[in-house]
């Protein structure tokens, strides 16, 4: 017979990996929003760490994410991509990436920052994404970028590279 000591056991030795959840917004010009945080080098996107242990879903977790930073509490459409990142000094990530939509004037205008953690936002271009997002991040949205142009169905990705 299992006790419960020797399931949370298991469930302790099981292998652990960190989950995040980001939105892609666009504006009418298909240049993508980009945020600044204060907390590390470089450029994201609206979004951050799935509060898995509170229950919350991928999908929850980028509205949240999004309207915590930016203040906008849009409904997210569909997955566009999931990859999974090999980390260096942490376990590997696994991120999921919602189309956000198109942001139009009025929405633009009504961005808050959450001043705790972002410095700043801009809309950047496509062919300008990999300066602000090396690695991983930029393949990961320029894909989903492809799979919102060509129509496809969502990205299987591993570093930012499709699967398949």
């Amino acid at each position: 017979m299992t006790t419960s000591s020797d399931f949370a056991a298991y469930i302790a030795s099981l292998p652990r990996v960190l989950a995040g959840a980001a939105a892609l917004f666009r504006d009418g010009e298909g240049r993508v929003l980009l945020v600044e945080p204060n907390y590390r080098e470089g450029w994201a996107l609206p979004g951050g760490t799935i509060e898995s242990d509170d229950g919350e879903t991928p999908r929850q977790g980028a509205r949240r994410e999004t309207a915590e930073e930016i203040g906008l509490d849009r409904e997210l459409g569909r997955l566009l991509a999931v990859d999974w990142v090999h980390g260096t000094g942490r376990p590997p990530l696994v991120a999921y990436l919602y189309d956000g939509g198109v942001l139009g004037e009025d929405e633009l205008k009504a961005i808050r920052l959450q001043e705790e953690e972002l410095l700043s936002w801009r809309l950047v271009p496509r062919e300008e994404l990999t300066e602000y997002l090396p690695g991983a991040l930029g393949r990961r949205v320029l894909a989903c970028l492809d799979v919102l142009a060509d129509g496809s169905g969502t990205a299987e990705l591993e570093n930012g590279h499709r699967v398949h």
